[in-house]
């Protein structure tokens, strides 16, 4: 057993935090001892780790309370989406010292940025969220899609592809033209239609995730032509505001 200041310690975890996560039942400790104060076991610190993951993640607390104590809660999955996750954190720190090391050799007119791009780290958090199904919007594309079959998800996946071919043949006009508004009103009905509601909160963030340099932007680009998705992505958020 452990104390929260043990706990604390050990975890980086605020006391007041872990008070606090007891306190909305996210996080009950084993047990209390005589004089009240909070212990922890092995169990309780496993599932701190798993609270830690989805925060990473930027998941709500009320969301990590829900799928933490599912009794379908896959715990496998969540060490290999952290794992993953803390990869690509490794990457993106290696690259920043990388930069820096580079700066002290060729001085700071060496002008290079790449180093802080956190796309990759942005988009797979992105995704590793979605798979949860905590959102309204994940639940509604359950339903959806539920009894497809995999050619009917093809054909949808070709549907979706065929809308950013029409975007690719416009990509050297202006994103605001009545054409390019058209065919972002034709993605958003689209994406209703088949997966789920498609808000204007949820469009413009799907945009920036189509723009965001990773397997997004390559199968765009692949079928629209290189600068699709950015052309896309630069439509949408006209549209959206």
């Amino acid at each position: 057993m452990m104390t929260v200041n043990e706990v604390s310690k050990l975890t980086g975890v605020s006391i007041r935090t872990l008070q606090y996560y007891d306190k909305i039942g996210l996080l009950h400790p084993a047990e209390y001892t005589g004089a009240g104060y909070r212990l922890y076991d092995d169990a309780a610190l496993e599932t701190l780790q798993q609270i830690l993951l989805f925060r990473e993640l930027e998941f709500p607390l009320k969301d990590i309370k829900k799928i933490v104590g599912s009794p379908d809660f896959d715990r496998s999955k969540a060490l290999e989406q952290q794992i993953e996750l803390l990869t690509l954190k490794k990457e993106h720190l290696e690259n920043l010292i990388d930069l820096a090391k580079g700066l002290k050799l060729r001085g700071v007119r060496h002008l290079k940025f790449d180093a802080f791009d956190t796309k990759k780290i942005d988009e797979y958090a992105a995704q590793a969220k979605a798979s949860w199904g905590t959102t309204p919007a994940y639940r509604e594309f359950e339903e959806k899609s539920k009894g497809r079959t995999r050619e009917q998800d093809q054909n949808i996946a070709l549907g979706l592809m065929d809308i950013f071919s029409e975007f690719g043949a416009i990509k050297d006009a202006d994103p605001g033209s009545v054409g390019a508004q058209a065919l972002v009103k034709k993605l958003q009905d689209y994406i209703t239609q088949n997966f789920y509601t498609c808000t204007n909160e949820i469009l413009s963030g799907l945009g920036k995730m189509y723009a965001g340099g990773g397997d997004f932007t390559k199968n765009i680009d692949s079928y629209g032509g290189e600068g699709t998705a950015e052309f896309a992505h630069r439509a949408i958020e006209i549209y959206c505001k």
